[in-house]
């Protein structure tokens, strides 16, 4: 999938089976409609984990970096439905990282999706990041694969606790996270197992404290799809 704009909101959490049902109702029935209807807000997926049963991650595509401090944002932050704020508490360990879209290669929305959570090594940032985007420029064209993407967490500096986060409780952050979609499981896998392994990271530059993560799609919606929800 190519990524629609300049940053993006790259969130992971988990929600037990007994609320997963409503859940779901709630997220692609008003939340995302909601999302999508914020000026700046171009696409949002989410994905189920394939490994843990209680696992989502979640991304929104932004069209510039400036979107996450826009009033249209943040009134709705701080202004939660009452659907929202009975959800928010069942969002479990949310880690919520605001970034920048330093690469992005390929296009299309597949169904499986890899993400990598990684930081590089001190001195290393350069070397690293041209690493990556040697490495996902190439993989995207590659048979079974159809994006590769590589987002900087960059925290607006006059971003404060929301009423959404004060919810929840405190929210964790990634740092550097790469995504890998395709079409084949089979073939993301053999990526993150291969290049994008924890070993092949290290030696390019990554700390050894790498987070990978498998996902496949569950849901997705564009701004353009509002009018017609």
């Amino acid at each position: 999938m190519s990524l629609l704009g300049r940053a993006a909101v790259a969130m992971w959490w988990s929600v037990r089976p007994e609320q997963r049902a409503e859940f779901g109702d709630w997220h692609s029935h008003e939340h995302f409609p909601e999302r999508m209807s914020i000026p700046g807000f171009r696409r949002g997926s989410r994905w189920t984990s394939t490994t843990d049963a209680e696992g989502y991650f979640v991304l929104y595509e932004l069209a510039e970096h400036e979107v996450l401090t826009s009033k249209g944002y943040l009134d709705r932050l701080n202004a939660p439905t009452p659907w929202s704020t009975k959800m928010m508490p069942h969002h479990l360990g949310m880690v919520r990282s605001q970034c920048r879209i330093v690469a992005s290669f390929g296009g299309g929305v597949a169904t499986s999706l890899a993400t990598i959570r990684l930081s590089p090594d001190a001195g290393r940032d350069a070397a690293l990041q041209a690493r990556l985007a040697e490495t996902l420029g190439a993989l995207a064209q590659q048979p079974g694969l159809t994006g590769a993407h590589l987002l900087l967490t960059d925290t607006p500096r006059t971003s404060a606790p929301t009423t959404e986060q004060q919810i929840r409780g405190k929210d964790g952050a990634a740092d550097w996270i790469v995504l890998l979609s395709g079409y084949d499981a089979d073939v993301v896998e053999d990526v993150i197992a291969g290049r994008l392994s924890r070993s092949s990271l290290h030696a390019a530059g990554a700390r050894d404290d790498i987070k990978t993560g498998r996902y496949r799609l569950g849901f997705t919606m564009t701004a353009q799809d509002v009018a017609t929800v």
